[in-house]
Order: structure tokens, then C-alpha cells, then sequence
């Protein structure tokens, strides 16, 4: 039986980094985004140059039964997914009053439903075979709340609980979940979709590669969370010291998103 690794959000930014490094290590890909012209430019590439078999599934994850769609795919062609990567995910800056609601549902439903139904949908055959992994890109915005960024700091806080939560659930079987959880990543259509001024964080801005490095490591060990850079460390870390009302306030400063009123 052929095994395929199934990324969302795999049509630009840190998934199509996953994407592209996961066929240099020769597993068969199923790629899912919106953007399926994307995604078959993508997959041309990667069986060109890696000899992988590539398939495409371009889904809206923010649509309703997004998720069914995509298990409903891969049941179709018979493709066994043994790895899901949940990379899928925006963000939209500004205070929550003044957010787009229509906006603020397709986030919710990216980054929090699709991520949970995908597993939901996808864990049960990884169980039976007793094989596969699932790994969630959260974010350090899910350790605490981030003014100017408050819904999506609040979806990354649910990824982080949920692998959490599953990693404790799965012990004593086959099937490994982590979370990777990056600060600010150098991907354009991150900040312009979120509607970020660049200029206003107070933090370093890392390359996708650290993000594919540190999805490395968890497939390689057995960590429950990752935090890929040494700032990361320090910035999560040093919050058991800190009143939580301070670590918010860091929180607002650093990542320069709160309107003024």
C-alpha cells in the first residue's frame, strides 16, 4: 500500500515549504488549498523534480463539510493518508469590533473546525493501521492573548490545547500527534491577508525554514510542543515567571496589532 502525506494551505507560504520538503524526502503528497491552479503548478514541480506522486484537492476550508470533502477525496482515489499536516490557517489584525464578521468566520472555521474535523476524519484508518502522524502548526500568539490579534491567538490556543489534549489520548498507540509553534513568519500572504503593518513588530521575523526544521524534529522525537527559535523558547518560557496581565501587555507590544481607540 502506498502511503501519501496530505497538507492544507499547501499553495503558498509555510505549506508549500512543507510541501516542497516532504517530496526531497520522497513522500507522496496530496495537496489541499483554495487556489488549485496553485496547486497543480506546485505539483508539476515536485513530480518533476522529486519523482513523488502528487495529487490535488482544491477546497475552501472555510467552507461547510470542507473537511468530509476532503476525506471524501482521498476515499475516492484511494489514498491512504498517513501523515496530515494541518497547515492551513490566517490571521486578521485590528480590534475585534471593527472586524469583518464574514472574515471572522472563515478564520474561525480554518483554523479551528477544518483543522478538528480533518483529524476526526483522517484518525480512525491511522488507528486501525496503527501508523501515522498528525501534525498541527499552531503559534506562540495560542500561549496567551494577543490584543489587536485577539480571535486569532484564541484559535492557535485551541490548536495548542487540542494536540495537547490528543497527544495524551493517543498513548499506547502507533499514531503521534505535535504542534509546531512558530512566532512571526517571513510569508507575505500572511501579513496581507491579516492586514499587518510589518513595520510595527517589536519581534524577530523568521524564515518558513525554521518552521520545516522544526517539523524535522517532531517527526524524529516525541515532543507534544516544538517552539522553533531560541526567542520562541525564551518568550514562552519566561511567562510562568510573569503576572498574566504583563504577559499580555508584552504580548500587545510586541506584536504591534491593537488599534488605538
Amino acid at each position: 500500500m502506498n502511503f501519501y502525506t496530505l497538507i492544507t494551505g499547501a499553495s503558498t507560504g509555510i505549506g508549500k515549504y512543507l510541501a516542497e520538503d516532504f517530496a526531497r524526502m520522497g513522500d507522496n503528497l496530496v495537496l489541499v488549498a483554495r487556489s488549485k491552479d496553485k496547486l497543480e503548478a506546485l505539483a508539476g514541480e515536485l513530480r518533476r523534480s522529486c519523482g513523488v506522486e502528487v495529487h490535488v484537492c482544491g477546497q475552501d476550508l472555510s467552507e461547510p463539510g470542507a473537511a468530509s470533502k476532503v476525506f471524501e477525496f482521498c476515499e475516492q482515489m484511494g489514498l491512504a493518508i498517513d501523515k496530515l499536516v494541518n497547515c492551513a490557517g490566517f490571521s486578521i489584525a485590528g480590534n475585534i469590533e471593527r472586524m469583518d464578521e464574514d472574515a471572522f468566520v472563515q478564520m474561525t472555521s480554518v483554523n479551528m473546525v477544518a483543522l478538528a474535523l480533518l483529524i476526526r476524519r483522517f484518525l480512525p484508518a491511522m488507528l486501525a493501521r496503527r501508523r501515522g502522524t498528525v501534525v498541527n502548526i499552531a503559534s506562540v500568539a495560542g500561549f496567551q492573548g494577543v490584543p489587536g490579534m485577539a480571535c486569532y491567538s484564541a484559535s492557535k490556543a485551541f490548536v495548542v490545547n487540542l494536540t495537547e489534549a490528543l497527544f495524551m489520548e493517543l498513548q499506547g498507540t502507533a499514531i503521534r500527534v505535535f504542534a509546531v509553534c512558530p512566532g512571526f513568519i517571513d510569508t507575505d500572504d500572511f501579513f496581507n491577508r491579516a492586514g499587518h503593518d510589518r513595520s510595527k513588530i517589536k519581534v524577530p521575523v523568521s524564515s518558513p525554514q525554521v518552521v520545516v526544521k522544526a517539523v524535522r524534529q517532531g517527526l524524529a522525537g516525541n515532543a507534544m510542543v516544538i517552539l522553533p527559535t531560541f526567542f520562541d523558547r525564551l518568550l514562552i518560557n519566561s511567562q510562568r515567571f510573569v503576572p498574566r496581565k504583563l504577559v499580555v501587555l508584552i504580548g500587545s507590544f510586541l506584536a504591534g496589532a491593537m488599534e488605538k481607540r
